[in-house]
C-alpha cells in the first residue's frame, strides 16, 4: 500500500498526485494511479496531511508525481513524503526514494530509470489518468485551519512521540450498546484481520451525544483488483497509514467493507457502541463511517458490497430509532465546503440524508460518482419495506388467460430486488392468509389448495418489520375429470382410397367443469388438438379392426378418457347385383387391380352391407358423366364424375349413420349428353 503525505495536517493539495508501481510477479509497470488530494477525516492531532492510501499488491518499485493546480499560488506542499506499507505486519517502510525530480513548467519529467531490465521509460503524459477530485466545475477548497479541529468534533490527539509502550489516557465512560431493531450482520474483528494493537494503545472516544444519528459512505479511493482473500491485508495497511504515517489515534473508519461483502470491524471501541471516528471532517460527533475497499467512480461496489453496507447501515441506526430513508440535522463542528459548493460555518445546523456519501458533507469526490448514485437503493434496501417483489411462476397448475387451475399442491415462485440478507421472511398467502411462510432466502413454497378458486400472493417481511405483498393470482383448484359429452366417432370421408390408407373422419366433442386444455389422441397414431376442435381428418388400413383413442385434459391436469373402433372394409365392383351392360376394364391404378365401367343410360350396381358409414368409389375424368345415388332403396343424391384431372380410386360420396346397421348402395348411370360413361372402383364401408 502507497500514499504521498507532506508535513501540514490541514493542507489539501488541489493539484495532481499519482503513482505507479512495479508488480513483483510480472516486472511490469503499472498505470498511473490518481490518488485523492486529501484523506479528508480531519483526525484531531494528526501529525501530517496525506491522500488516500492505495492498494497496490506485491511491488518492488514505484514512482510518484505531483503537480500543483492550476490556480494554486503556494505551489507543492512542504515536507512531501512517499510512504510505503507492508500490511504483512502493519508497518511502515522507511525506505527511501531513488530519485527526485522537479519541473518548474508543471510538467512531470522523465527521471533517470533504474537499471531493471524490462521497465518501461517515464512518458511526460500518463497513459490513463483518473478524472479530476472534483467535479468539472468544483469550487476552490480552503485550507484547513492549521490548529486541530474543536474537541466536540474531534478525537484525543496522540502525542507524537506515542510508541508501542505509552500509557493509555484514563479511562473513559463507555456508553451503553442498545438493541436494534435490526440483526447485527457477521463483521470480522480487529484481532480477526489481524490489527496490531500496539501501534494504537490510546482508548477509543465516543460520539458525545451517545448516538448515531446518520450513516456516512465512503470508498478508500484505491485500486479495485485485491482478491477476498486481500482483504484483511488491504484493512490493515490503511490501518497502518492511518495511524504511522497520518498520526491518527486509530483507523478513521468505523466499519469497513470488502468488494466481497465481508464486514471489519474498524476503528476501537465496541462494535454496538456509538464509537467516535475520524471519517467525516466537521461532523464526526454524530456520525458513523462505513468505506467500501476499492474506487467506484466509474462502478458501483459489487452487490454483495452494496448489500453489506445497508446491513451493517440497518443495524447501526437500529440501535438509535433511525429512519435509514429519513433526514436528519447535524451540527457542524467546523466551517466547511462539499462537493457541490455548498459553504457553511462552524456551529451550523445543516439537514443531510440519513444515510449519505462523504462528498455531501466535504469537498471530495467519496464515495465516487458510481457509488453515490447507489445510494438511494442502498437506503431502501436499509429502512424496507421488500422492493421488486412480483410472483413469477406458479407450477404444478395449468395457466388460462390469468386463471390457474391445479388438481394437486402447487409450487408459487417469486423474485425480489431487496438482498435476501435483509429479508426476515416470505409468507404464502391464500385467499389472505398465511398458509406457508419460506425463509428470507426462499424464491418458493408450496401450499396445497382445497377444491374451489383462491386468491393467491406473496407477502415479504423485511428485517424492519415492514411488509410489501405482490398482486393476487386467481387459482382454481379442482378435481373433476373433463367428460367427452359426444363419444368418439368415426366416418368414412372422400379423398384418395387405398389398401393401407382409407379416408377416415375422428369426431368428437370433450367438455370441463372449469377449463378444458385439450384433447390428444394417443392411438393408433399420436396428435394433440385445442380445446375447441372437434374432429380430424385420418386414414386407418383396410380390413384392420383398430381402435381409436383419445385423453382430455383440463388445466388442473384432471384427464378423461373415450375410444371409438372401426374396420374400414372394401367391396369390390364384383360384388356388387349387376343390371346393364358394364365393361371391365384393367390397371394397377384400380383397387385390385380391375374396374367397372358403363355409357349405358340406367345401367347399375347395387351392394348390401351391415355397417354406419359408406363411399363410393370411381375414376374420374374430363369425359366422364354423371350417376344418381339411391340408399335404401330413396334417391339421395346424383354425383358428376367430370374432373379437369384425371383421378383414380376417387371417393366421391360419402354416407354415415348413427349405428351401424344393414343397407343398401344403389348407383344408376345417368346417361349424361356427351359424356355419358362412369367408371366404378367399389364401395367402402365402416364396420
Amino acid at each position: 500500500m502507497v500514499g504521498v503525505t507532506w508535513t501540514d495536517p490541514a493542507l489539501h493539495v488541489p493539484g495532481a498526485i499519482e503513482v505507479r508501481t512495479r508488480s513483483v510477479e510480472s516486472g511490469q509497470w503499472s498505470r498511473w494511479m490518481r490518488l485523492d488530494g486529501d484523506s479528508g477525516q480531519g483526525e484531531g492531532g494528526a501529525v501530517r496531511g496525506g491522500t488516500e492510501p492505495a492498494w497496490v499488491g506485491a511491488s518492488n518499485g514505484v514512482e510518484a508525481r505531483v503537480r500543483s493546480g492550476a490556480s494554486a499560488s503556494a505551489g507543492l506542499p512542504e515536507g512531501l513524503r512517499l510512504d510505503m506499507v507492508d500490511p504483512g505486519g502493519g508497518k511502515g517502510t522507511g525506505m527511501e526514494p531513488a530519485a527526485f525530480a522537479v519541473d518548474e513548467s508543471g510538467e512531470p519529467t522523465p527521471t533517470d530509470s533504474p537499471s531493471d531490465s524490462g521497465e518501461p521509460t517515464q512518458s511526460t503524459t500518463p497513459a490513463e489518468t483518473p478524472a479530476s477530485s472534483g467535479p468539472p466545475t468544483e469550487p476552490p477548497v480552503s485550507e484547513q485551519p492549521t490548529t486541530p479541529p474543536a474537541p466536540s468534533d474531534s478525537t484525543s490527539p496522540p502525542s507524537p512521540s506515542a510508541s508501542a509502550t505509552t500509557s493509555p489516557v484514563p479511562t473513559v465512560s463507555v456508553p451503553p450498546a442498545p438493541p436494534s431493531t435490526a440483526p447485527q450482520p457477521p463483521i470480522t474483528s480487529r484481532a480477526g484481520w489481524g490489527a496490531d494493537e500496539s501501534i494504537s494503545p490510546e482508548e477509543p472516544g465516543y460520539l458525545p451525544g451517545g448516538k448515531i444519528k446518520a450513516v456516512v459512505v465512503h470508498h478508500t479511493a484505491e485500486s479495485n483488483t485485491y482478491t477476498c482473500a486481500n482483504g484483511p491485508a488491504v484493512v490493515r495497511g490503511i490501518y497502518a497509514y492511518h495511524v504511522q504515517q497520518l498520526g491518527w489515534k486509530d483507523l478513521g473508519y468505523n466499519f469497513l467493507v470488502d468488494k466481497c461483502g465481508t464486514i471489519y470491524e474498524g476503528r476501537k471501541g465496541g462494535i454496538d457502541r456509538p464509537v467516535l471516528g475520524a471519517h467525516a471532517y466537521g461532523f464526526n460527533t454524530e456520525t458513523t463511517g462505513i468505506s467500501v475497499l476499492g474506487t467506484y467512480t466509474d462502478a458501483a461496489p459489487p452487490l454483495a458490497a452494496m448489500t453489506s453496507v445497508a446491513r451493517i447501515a440497518a443495524w447501526k441506526l437500529g440501535q438509535y430509532g433511525v429512519d435509514p430513508a429519513g433526514t436528519t440535522t447535524l451540527t457542524a463542528g467546523d466551517s466547511g465546503l462539499n462537493y457541490f459548493g455548498k459553504t457553511w460555518a462552524k456551529g451550523a445546523q445543516l439537514s443531510f440524508l440519513v444515510i449519505h456519501g462523504h462528498r455531501d458533507g466535504y469537498n471530495t469526490q467519496c464515495p465516487g460518482n458510481a457509488f453515490y448514485a447507489q445510494l438511494g437503493t442502498i437506503r431502501s434496501w436499509t429502512a424496507g419495506p421488500v422492493t421488486g417483489l412480483a410472483i413469477k411462476s406458479i407450477t404444478g397448475a395449468g395457466v388460462s388467460g390469468t386463471t390457474y387451475y391445479t388438481k394437486a399442491p402447487i409450487t408459487v415462485t417469486w423474485s425480489a430486488t431487496t438482498p435476501a440478507s435483509l429479508i426476515s421472511k416470505y409468507e404464502l398467502l391464500v385467499d389472505g392468509k398465511v398458509g406457508a411462510t419460506a425463509a428470507g432466502t426462499a424464491t418458493s413454497a408450496k401450499a396445497t389448495l382445497a377444491v374451489g378458486s383462491h386468491k393467491i400472493s406473496v407477502r415479504a417481511v423485511h428485517q424492519s418489520g415492514k411488509t410489501t405483498t405482490t398482486a393476487t393470482a386467481t387459482v382454481v383448484a379442482e378435481t373433476t375429470a373433463p367428460t367427452f359429452t359426444t363419444k368418439p366417432a368415426l366416418a368414412l370421408r372422400t379423398g384418395t382410397v387405398n389398401t393401407t390408407g382409407v379416408p377416415i373422419t375422428l369426431s368428437w366433442k370433450a367438455t370441463d367443469n372449469a377449463a378444458l386444455k385439450e384433447v390428444r389422441l394417443t392411438a393408433p397414431v399420436s396428435a394433440t388438438y385445442g380445446p375447441t376442435t372437434y374432429g380430424a381428418a385420418h386414414s386407418a388400413k383396410s380390413g384392420v379392426a383398430t381402435t381409436w383413442a383419445l385423453t382430455a385434459y383440463d388445466r388442473a391436469g384432471n384427464t378423461g378418457t373415450a375410444s371409438v373402433a372401426g374396420t374400414p372394409t372394401i367391396l369390390q365392383e364384383t360384388s356388387a347385383a349387376r343390371s346393364g351392360t358394364w365393361t371391365t376394364r384393367s390397371s394397377t391404378s384400380y383397387l385390385g387391380g380391375k374396374s367397372y365401367s358403363s355409357s349405358a343410360k340406367n345401367a347399375s350396381l347395387t351392394w348390401t352391407f351391415t355397417g354406419r358409414s359408406a363411399a363410393w368409389v370411381v375414376s374420374r375424368a374430363s369425359t366422364s358423366g354423371q350417376a344418381y345415388v339411391y340408399v335404401d332403396g330413396v334417391k339421395t343424391a346424383t354425383v358428376d364424375l367430370k374432373s379437369s384431372t384425371t383421378k383414380y380410386r376417387d371417393a366421391i360420396w360419402t354416407k354415415s349413420w348413427t349405428a351401424s346397421a344393414k343397407h343398401t348402395v344403389k348407383i344408376v348411370v345417368v346417361g349424361t349428353s356427351g359424356r355419358p360413361a362412369i367408371t366404378t372402383d367399389g364401395l367402402v364401408y365402416l364396420r
